[in-house]
Formats: structure tokens, sequence, C-alpha cells
């Protein structure tokens, strides 16, 4: 059995303290391959596809990768392309980002069909993102779903986590249209709820859910930063929202580890409501260390089955 993520990984820089900064490797898409491996079985491969270049930087991210248990052979490299690079500011365990993306290899990841074939290949599980839709252009975009759409109908199932990142979109109305039809061949979408109600006006969860389900979505997770949660299954909504208030030290990847993990239970066979408990698990030890990575084996885990 294997799961791929397919998006961008990208360095980052989180602050130490003063002028000092660390440097990190990271990315929503990675960040949700990172903990579903730390939650998936041994019997379950993880792979991340993703294009980086040739120079010294974009060398350290498959030997991260491998160190961290995800497999590299669906990692691309481009002659002249780089990764990009993202700084974390945190404001009350909040954060916002400055991003320098514009040369990253990744944005080149669907211009050969041969290649996306390649990657989406062998995969019961593939996960992508709003942001792996944004950095391509037009025409890679449509051929991405293009591909999700045969490996669909040949049995995968297809994950989608919308993220909306309105700055890296031509404008609001372009990136709401690529949402929904991606969503039209989505398995299962895991939503954030503020960026729902700015790409489609939404105003409940539950607003959200009805929308995917009609796009033909199986599963949905809402995700409220923080607030109750969401769920639909088998044409059923469920509001979970018996969970204890987590202050966040940093809300880096929360909503990425929380993919991760519901997705290890769900791909396992667990039922909704342990998916988003598990989801909820990981993400809540997320929010409490600096950063979008903590260390697998540092986390708590809980059974997935």
């Amino acid at each position: 059995m294997r799961f791929v993520s397919i998006g961008e990984c990208m360095l980052e820089l989180a602050s130490a303290g003063g002028d000092l900064w660390r440097m990190g490797i990271a990315g929503d898409t990675l960040n949700t391959a990172w903990y579903a491996r730390a939650c998936l079985p041994s019997d379950w491969a993880v792979a991340y596809g993703t294009c980086i270049g040739t120079d010294d930087v974009s060398r350290r991210i498959p030997k991260f990768l491998a160190q961290s248990g995800i497999e590299t052979d669906l990692v691309l490299t481009h002659p002249t392309r780089s990764v990009g690079l993202y700084l974390i500011s945190l404001e009350d365990g909040e954060r916002s980002f400055s991003y320098w993306r514009d040369a990253s290899a990744a944005r080149t990841l669907a211009d050969d069909p041969d290649r996306l074939l390649g990657l989406t290949a062998d995969a019961q599980v593939l996960h992508v993102s709003g942001i792996t839709l944004a950095i391509l252009p037009p025409a890679g975009r449509a051929a991405l779903i293009d591909v999700l759409r045969q490996r669909k109908n040949e049995g995968a199932m297809i994950s989608f986590d919308p993220n909306l990142r309105p700055r890296l979109w031509e404008n609001l109305q372009i990136a709401a249209d690529t949402l929904t039809e991606m969503a039209r061949v989505s398995t299962l979408v895991l939503p954030s709820f503020d960026d729902e109600r700015t790409a489609f006006g939404d105003a409940y969860p539950e607003d959200t859910i009805n929308r995917y389900a009609a796009h033909g979505a199986d599963i949905v997770a809402v995700k409220n930063g923080g607030s109750e949660i969401v769920g639909y299954q088998n044409g059923e909504t469920q509001i979970f929202d018996h969970f204890k208030k987590v202050k966040p030290v940093d809300t880096t990847g929360a909503g990425d580890s929380f993919n991760g993990a519901f997705l290890a239970a769900i791909t396992t066979g667990a039922p909704l409501a342990q998916a988003v408990v598990m989801g909820h698990h990981i993400a809540a030890q997320v929010i409490g260390q600096k950063g979008a990575l903590i260390p697998m084996g540092a986390l708590e885990k809980l059974s997935c089955t």
C-alpha cells in the first residue's frame, strides 16, 4: 500500500531568538506526508512527489525525506530552478508568512504529462492541496486534475485540502473555480472553514460540507481553527466539539498534521469519529512546538484502528 503526497517542498526559516533563524524543510503537502508517515503502520509506504533543483540547497531535501522514512523516487529535478523559501512570523502563537518562491522548480511539476502519470502511479492514496494547484500554470492545473480523475476512476482515493492562499492565485474567482473542479475528482476533502468563507462565502461549516458532498466527496472534515470540527461520511454530518482547548505556541502545520493523521486513520479502516480524534490529537501536539514538523519519535500516537 502506498500513500503519495504531491506538491511544493520549501525551506522554512523560523525564529531562533533575536536575529537568529533556524532553517527547516517543510511545505503543506510535505507536512501531511510527514504526519501520515508518523501515523501509518510500517506496511504502508509514503512517498513525496515534487520537483527541486540540482543546487546544494535542493540536494538537502531527498536526504531529509529519506532520513524521515519518506520515499524519494518521485522527487524530480529541474536543471535551472531551485526550491522556494518562506519565513514564519509569530504573534501570540498565530503565524504569518513571507514567501520567495518565483523560481521554485515545483512550478514545473505538471509540464510533462508522462511525468504526472509516473508521479501518480501505484498509489492507493493521492493527496494534493490548493497550493499544489496554485503554483502551477493554468495548463498544469488542468493536466493534474485530469490525471487525478483518471487515477480515481482506477480506484485510488484522492485526498484534497483546498488550503486557499489568495496571493498565489490570479484572482479569487479563478481560485474558487479551480478548487471546485478539483473537488469534483476528490474522494475526500479536508477544508479549513476560514478559507471556505473567503472563497465561497460559506456562513457555516455545514455549508462547506453540503457543497463538497454535492460535488461528489465521500468524506469531508471541516477544520475550524481549534473550534468544533464538522465531518461528513456516508450521507451523515457529525459535529465534534468535545476537544479541550490548547493554547498554541505556533500554529504552523496545524491543518497539515491533522490531515496526515486523519488520512492515516481513514485509510487503515477507522471510522470518521476516530479519524477526527486522531487528527486533533496530533495537531494539538504540533501547535505546542515551533515549526511545521516536530520529530516523529516525539509524537504521542493513538491507534488508528
